[in-house]
């Protein structure tokens, strides 16, 4: 019992921190200071420093050794190596389970853009953009590549922060809810060609605007701000 109260004290912090960094709280680059943080939580060393952990892997956070550890930078070629990379990825992911799709792989994807949508309708913003991580996942978790899928799961940090970008740029709190209306419609139908189409118009929507939106955020400070909530 005591190990599930630990592993559950984790997520909830691991919960906050995430929601802290999505919504821009805890800014990009900022150092994070252990000592305060465990304070502010309430909790001790450990619990902690497994959330941290947690997040690292993600790839919001990252560790410097004998520097400590920051909140990860979105740079403006982080944004352009994400979009040129993300695009072919998912072109080939779709080209790989285009003839594996069954109704297994049609339910399970409307159930996770449902979920988008109840996110965006609940302006969660980090469950939106959970949610659509999970949502585009589902491509690669199904063409059977192990490779691939690896390759897009490194990617999960950047595009997190990249989408917390995206939201801010338009200045919303998550995603339009029709805004993955063309991507399941096609995904969901018989035109590969169309598919593949739907994907480059999708991702190079709103990708003007999320970088001119970092350029002129400019430089981030490089200090954490002390946080005044307790994890309950």
């Amino acid at each position: 019992m005591e190990l599930l109260k630990r592993q559950t004290m984790r997520e909830q912090i691991a919960v906050s921190l995430r929601k802290a960094i999505m919504s821009g709280e805890f800014s990009p680059g900022s150092q994070i200071v252990e000592a305060e943080l465990a304070q502010s939580f309430g909790v001790s060393r450990g619990p902690l420093r497994e959330a941290l952990r947690e997040l690292i892997e993600e790839g919001l956070l990252i560790s410097i050794p004998y520097t400590g550890t920051r909140v990860a930078e979105l740079s403006l070629k982080d944004i352009d190596d994400v979009f040129s990379l993300r695009t072919e990825l998912e072109i080939f992911a779709f080209r790989r389970v285009w003839p594996l799709r069954d109704d297994a792989y049609r339910a399970e994807l409307s159930r996770r853009h449902e979920a988008l949508k109840s996110s965006v309708l609940a302006g969660d913003e980090e469950g939106a953009i959970l949610a659509e991580l999970a949502l585009h996942s589902h491509v690669y978790e199904s063409c059977e590549h192990p490779l691939l899928l690896q390759m897009w799961r490194t990617l999960a940090g950047k595009l997190q922060l990249y989408w917390a970008a995206h939201h801010h740029a338009h200045g919303r709190r998550a995603p339009r809810i029709d805004g993955h209306e063309a991507y399941l419609a096609c995904a969901l139908g018989d035109d590969l060609e169309a598919m593949m189409q739907e994907v480059r118009t999708h991702m190079l929507h709103g990708f003007e605007k999320t970088r001119a939106f970092l350029i002129a955020r400019g430089p981030a400070p490089k200090t954490l701000p002390r946080s005044e909530r307790t994890v309950r």
